[in-house]
C-alpha cells in the first residue's frame, strides 16, 4: 500500500532530529540512532520509510519508570540507578514500538523494523537531544513521550525520512 505525507499521523525528521505531530502541530527535539541511517537488522542504525505503532507500553506507570524487554522492573530511573548499572540503555517511562509497512525494506528477513526492536521511547533528561546518540530507537524527554503516547493510537502512522521534510508540509 502507498501513503501520502498528509496521512501520517507522525513525521521523523532525522536530519533535523525531530518528530513532527501534524494533526497536533506539536514538535519535539528527539534522538535517534549514533550508528547513523539504515534498516539492516543489527546495524544499530534508525529506520526510514513507513511505520505504525504496533504496540504501547507503560499506560498509567510513573515518569522514568524502568522498562527492560519492555517489561516495567519495578525500578524508577536516578542518578544513584544510573552510577550502578551505567551501561545499560535506558528505557524509561512510556515504549511506542514501531512495526515496518515496506515489504523487503523495513519490514521482513534481515530489516524487520519490529524484530529490531525499534521504539520510541523516553531516556534520562541528562541524556541529550537533537543529536543521535541511540542504538537505533527514537529518544525523547519523559514528559514528552509521555504526551505523545497519550496523543497517538496504536496503528498510527509513522514516517521516518533522512531528508528534512516538515517544512514541505
Amino acid at each position: 500500500m502507498k501513503y501520502t505525507l498528509d496521512q501520517a499521523d507522525v513525521l521523523i525528521d532525522l536530519a533535523e532530529q525531530t518528530l513532527y505531530l501534524p494533526k497536533h502541530n506539536k514538535v519535539y527535539v528527539i534522538s535517534t540512532g549514533k550508528n547513523g541511517i539504515g534498516e539492516q537488522e543489527n546495524s544499530g542504525k534508525t529506520p526510514r520509510g513507513w511505520h505504525k505503532i504496533a504496540l504501547k507500553f507503560g499506560q498509567d506507570v510513573p515518569i522514568n519508570t524502568v522498562f527492560i524487554a519492555r517489561q516495567e522492573t519495578g525500578e524508577v530511573y536516578s542518578q544513584d540507578l544510573a552510577d550502578a548499572f551505567p551501561e545499560r540503555d535506558w528505557i524509561l517511562s512510556r515504549i511506542l514500538w514501531l512495526s515496518g509497512l515496506e515489504e523487503h525494506f523495513n519490514l521482513g528477513n534481515g530489516c524487520d523494523t519490529f524484530n529490531r526492536y525499534i521504539y520510541i521511547h523516553g531516556t534520562p533528561d541528562t541524556e541529550p537531544m537533537g543529536i543521535p546518540m541511540s542504538h537505533g530507537c527514537i529518544r525523547m524527554k519523559n514528559t514528552e513521550i509521555i504526551e505523545l503516547f497519550d496523543l497517538i493510537p496504536e496503528e498510527a502512522l509513522v514516517y521516518i525520512s533522512e531528508m528534512s521534510i516538515i517544512e514541505n508540509i
